[in-house]
């Protein structure tokens, strides 16, 4: 199994050590990473990020590790046109540069405040979002990308949704990224969305989560409320209460055979999480290739 890691999970070290992108990849491969994922491409002042792109996806064949993904942020239900337009014009371009073949799109973190009714996710959502997915997604077919959306944004996040959603889209071009973790921030159980949603599957976030129950005390800096109020607070892959063996296995059952990579949010020191992280997911896959 392809396991690699997000340059997300990289931040940390980049912050704390004033690091470049360069850098965390070379980092990433001392560690033993299988491959990268990339998150928002920003180029340095007076260069273009597409040129940045370029530089990075070559070092990145330099180095041996394939860039698995391509991910940025969007709105596509408050602001459809704007979102849209950037997806296509800039966004994807950056993603092409890469070398990536598949690219992650938000859909949206929910109606904002102000909007107190018609809120309903078939009625009123879908029919905003779904016309502004598929124009990022066939204008995606163009370049041999693949389009995917990724269950956070507490809105977006639960397993009736997120097939709602694909099925609505209904493109081969596009399908889900299934992040393990943040099935608990939408009050779904990780491993029954495995099990349902392999099939739209395109890649994976391997991510872990302690889990608190909601009538306890607040446990303090470092943690966050799911939807149904209990507390949670990102740990090293393999520590924490997410089901990821038994997720991996159920994928793999399921026909997923793509990459893998770690999404680390937790409060340890960041090299360390991953190294660790890193062994907990080969033993995973192990099992999880046994046990096929």
């Amino acid at each position: 199994m392809n396991i690699g890691v997000s340059s997300y999970s990289l931040s940390g070290y980049m912050a704390g050590n004033q690091k470049s992108i360069f850098e965390a990849i070379d980092k990433a491969s001392e560690l033993g990473f299988d491959s990268m994922e990339f998150i928002d491409v920003y180029a340095p002042e007076g260069k273009d990020a597409v040129e940045q792109a370029k530089e990075i996806g070559a070092y990145c064949k330099e180095k041996g590790l394939p860039i698995s993904a391509y991910a940025v942020s969007a709105d596509l239900l408050r602001d459809p046109e704007y979102f849209t337009r950037e997806l296509i014009q800039k966004d994807l371009k950056i993603a092409h540069a890469l070398g990536a073949t598949l690219f992650r799109h938000d859909v949206t973190r929910g109606y904002p405040p102000e909007k107190t009714y018609a809120r309903g996710f078939e009625q009123n959502c879908m029919p905003v979002v779904v016309p502004a997915i598929k124009k990022v997604t066939e204008a995606a077919k163009e370049l041999g990308i693949k389009t995917m959306s990724e269950n956070h944004g507490f809105y977006y996040q639960d397993i009736d949704s997120i097939e709602r959603l694909i099925n609505a889209v209904n493109d081969e071009n596009y399908g889900l990224l299934f992040d393990m973790g943040n099935f608990f921030c939408g009050d779904d159980d990780p491993a029954a969305a495995a099990g349902r949603l392999a099939p739209y599957t395109f890649h994976i976030h391997a991510k872990d989560f302690f889990r608190r129950s909601r009538d306890r005390v607040s446990p303090g800096e470092g943690w966050f409320r799911a939807r149904n109020g209990e507390y949670l607070r990102g740990t090293i892959v393999g520590h924490g209460d997410v089901p990821v063996g038994t997720c991996l296995w159920l994928m793999k059952e399921n026909g997923y055979n793509g990459a893998v990579s770690i999404e680390f949010e937790g409060c340890e020191d960041n090299l360390y999480a991953l190294r660790v992280g890193l062994a907990n997911m080969r033993r995973f896959a192990e099992t999880a290739e046994k046990k096929g």
